[in-house]
């Protein structure tokens, strides 16, 4: 006999899931299918589900989701300090600074040595000044950036403070760099790639990125969408 893990008395009075996402998935992906399967199970219209922390859809890893009561957390989880894994290809740039959007520009990057990446990685510890991606959720007068951007609009982003603890080299293999960052909410890796790129008198895209921690809960800890969700849609359709 299959039993479902959560009782709907359980997800009303608020429960957090750490949801390691899948690639292709949006944030509001992850929620609507849970969503969706807790409620044809337990025959409810509405259930309160949100997530902390958003994350693009050709990014994976660690996601949170909440229910009930504590939806309310939603802006403590959020601040949460992250971290991630992240691959950028040198030599190129996207508009959307990731694979989003093809190659528009290509760069030298020949002249960049192993020795030169780690001096350059340090400019970027500590509190910075980042300028959001145009391809971003930013609001601008009550819309998304991207929103402009896709329209082909320009607009302007201010640069925002964030925090780096730590970032350091896990693989260096032209055109490739491979990352690990440590850093603060509202840190997007998309642009770090890009500023990374221009440091190094060269270009750079993520054609990567997985978040491996927020606050101490590792993906390893992580569930998946299928073990939230399985059970419940198993009883349905028996």
């Amino acid at each position: 006999m299959i039993n479902v893990p959560f009782s709907l008395d359980e997800l009303k009075a608020g429960k957090v899931f750490y949801i390691n996402k899948p690639l292709g998935w949006t944030s509001f992906d992850v929620v609507n299918k849970v969503r969706s399967a807790w409620c044809k199970y337990f025959k409810e219209k509405k259930l309160k589900v949100g997530h902390a922390g958003t994350l693009d859809p050709l990014a994976t890893g660690v996601i949170v989701v909440c229910t009930g009561k504590c939806t309310k957390q939603i802006d403590a989880l959020q601040a949460h300090e992250k971290e991630y894994v992240a691959t950028l290809e040198l030599g190129a740039t996207t508009p959307s600074f990731d694979k989003e959007h093809e190659i528009d520009q290509r760069y030298p990057f020949e002249h960049i040595t192993r020795e030169q990446v780690d001096e350059t990685l340090k400019q970027f510890v500590g509190e910075i000044l980042q300028v959001p991606p145009v391809y971003s959720a930013v609001k601008i007068d009550g819309k998304r950036a991207y929103d402009y951007a896709r329209k082909g609009r320009d607009v302007e982003l201010r640069a925002k403070p964030l925090q780096i603890k730590e970032i350091e080299v896990i693989d260096f293999s032209l055109p490739l760099l491979t990352i690990r960052v440590v850093c603060s909410k509202g840190t997007y890796i998309r642009a770090l790639a890009r500023d990374i790129g221009n440091a190094l008198n060269s270009g750079a895209y993520l054609v990567s990125l997985e978040r491996t921690r927020v606050g101490d809960t590792s993906i390893e800890h992580c569930t998946t969408v299928e073990m939230l969700t399985t059970p419940y849609l198993s009883l349905i359709n028996k």
